[in-house]
C-alpha cells in the first residue's frame, strides 16, 4: 500500500544503520514501540511486551524467525554449549517436532542450526490437517525412551496448504510436561486476530515460548516486515550476541538499551519499523479490521459458489480467506482447470497435494482486491472446466 510504500522510500533515503541503539536510537525504539503496539493489536499475552522479560523484533521473514527461535531454543536445550562446544560436543540427539503440514522453513532452519533432517519429527494430522497432540506426545515419549532430547516444537496457526490451526492449547501441554521450546508460527493468518471474532487462532498462544507473523502478507504492509516475539528475550540474546571491541559502546554497556542485531541473524539493518508506523497511523484498527473482514466475506462467497457447483468440491475447512476445492474427477482435471486459468494471464491459481490428491488454492488477501476480481476469477474456473 502507498503508506507502506512511502516509509520504504524514506528509510532508504534517511540511510539509518539499526544495528545498535547507539547507531540509531530513533530506528531503536520506534521499533520497540510498534512491536508492543502489534503485540497488542493482535491479543497476544503481556509475555510478548518489551515491559516484561520479552519482546519483539522485525525480522525479514518469518523463515528468518524461526531459524532465530530454533538457534534460542538449541542453546536452552544445551545449557549455553551449543555455541561454544559446537553440536558434535554438546548437541547430539537434539530432536525437534512439526506436522506433516508445517512450512519448509523449520526443515531449512534446522539445517542451517547444524542439525540434520533426520532430526526432524514429521507428526501426523487430522482430518482437519491440524496437528494430532496425541501423535506429538507418542513421538516425544518414543525419543526420550531411546535416549534422544526432545527441544523444540512449531505450531501453525493458518498452515500453508490449507490455513489448518494446530491446537496450540493442547500441544503447549505437552511442550510444559517435557520442557520443549514452543514456537508458533502464524506467517500469513495471524493478521486475522486482529478481529475480536477471530482472536479464537491465538488460543493457547500465552504459553508459546516464540510467536512470528508477517505484516507484509495480510496487513497491508510491503516486504520485508516480519514480526517476531519472545517470552525470553535473554534466550535468544544469548544465543546470537557476539561483542566484538568495535560494537562497544558506552550505551550497549549500560544494560539499559535493546540492540536488535542480537535479535537477528545479520548485523546491520533496516528502518523497517517505519513500514508498520506508518500502516498503523494511516489505516488504524478499524481500517485492518475491515480489510480482513471484507476478504473473509468474499472468501466464504466463493465457498458458497463452489459448494452449489456439482463439478467441484471442498478439500479443507476455509473459516478464514484462503479455499482449498477440487474438480471431482480427479486430479488430471483439476490441474487442467488450473493450467488453463493461469495461462490466460488474468488470474494465478496455486496448488497443493492433500492425501495424493491435487487440490486447488484461491486466498483473497490483496490489498485491492474485490468482489469482482474474485467473480472474475469463478468465471474463468467456470469456463475451463466446461471445455474438459
Amino acid at each position: 500500500t502507498s503508506p507502506a510504500i512511502l516509509a520504504d522510500l524514506l528509510s532508504t533515503g534517511l540511510g539509518v544503520q539499526g544495528m545498535l541503539w547507539a547507531t540509531s536510537p530513533a530506528a531503536t525504539e520506534v521499533e520497540t514501540r510498534m512491536l508492543d503496539w502489534t503485540a497488542g493489536l493482535l491479543g497476544l499475552p503481556e509475555r510478548f511486551l518489551s515491559s516484561s522479560a520479552g519482546g519483539g523484533v522485525i525480522e525479514d521473514s518469518a523463515s528468518s524467525a524461526t531459524l532465530c527461535a530454533l538457534l534460542a531454543a538449541r542453546e536452552r536445550a544445551t545449557a549455553g554449549q551449543g555455541n561454544s562446544q559446537g553440536l558434535s560436543a554438546c548437541g547430539q540427539g537434539l530432536v525437534a517436532y512439526s506436522s506433516t503440514q508445517t512450512h519448509s522453513s523449520i526443515e531449512k532452519g534446522l539445517r542451517i542450526a547444524g542439525l540434520g533432517a533426520d532430526q526432524l519429527r514429521k507428526i501426523a494430522v487430522d482430518h482437519r490437517f491440524a496437528m494430532r497432540p496425541d501423535a506429538l506426545a507418542d513421538a516425544v515419549t518414543s525419543d526420550l525412551a531411546a535416549g534422544l532430547r526432545p527441544f523444540f516444537v512449531t505450531a501453525t496457526t493458518g498452515t500453508t496448504a490449507t490455513g489448518a490451526f494446530d491446537p496450540i492449547d493442547t500441544i503447549a501441554e505437552v511442550c510444559s510436561k517435557h520442557g520443549l521450546w514452543l514456537h508458533v508460527d502464524a506467517a500469513m493468518f495471524g493478521t486475522a486476530a486482529t478481529c475480536p471474532e477471530h482472536r479464537w487462532i491465538q488460543r493457547g498462544v500465552e504459553r508459546a515460548d516464540s510467536y512470528c507473523f508477517n505484516p507484509h502478507k495480510w496487513m497491508l504492509t510491503s516486504f520485508d516486515c516480519s514480526c517476531f516475539w519472545v517470552a525470553d528475550r535473554a534466550a535468544l540474546v544469548s544465543a546470537l550476541t557476539i561483542l566484538p571491541d568495535y560494537l562497544r559502546n558506552q550505551a550497549t554497556a549500560s544494560g539499559k538499551v535493546i540492540d536488535y542485531r542480537d535479535w537477528q541473524v545479520p548485523l546491520g539493518r533496516r528502518f523497517r519499523a517505519l513500514k508498520l508506523w506508518f500502516v498503523l497511523r494511516w489505516y488504524g484498527v478499524e481500517g485492518i479490521q475491515r480489510l480482513v473482514r471484507h476478504h473473509v466475506a468474499l472468501a466464504q462467497e466463493l465457498a458458497g459458489w463452489i459448494e452449489a457447483d456439482e463439478r467441484f468440491e471442498i478439500t479443507a475447512p476455509h473459516p478464514l480467506n484462503l479455499v482449498c476445492f477440487r474438480h471431482r474427477e480427479g486430479n488430471d482435471a483439476s490441474r487442467a482447470v488450473m493450467d488453463q486459468v493461469n495461462a490466460g494471464g488474468q488470474a494465478y491459481l496455486t496448488h497443493c497435494e492433500l492425501n495424493g490428491r491435487l487440490t486447488l488454492r484461491l486466498s483473497v488477501g490483496q490489498a485491492r482486491t474485490t468482489a469482482d476480481h474474485v467473480s472474475a476469477v469463478w468465471r474463468l474456473i467456470g469456463e475451463a472446466a466446461e471445455k474438459l
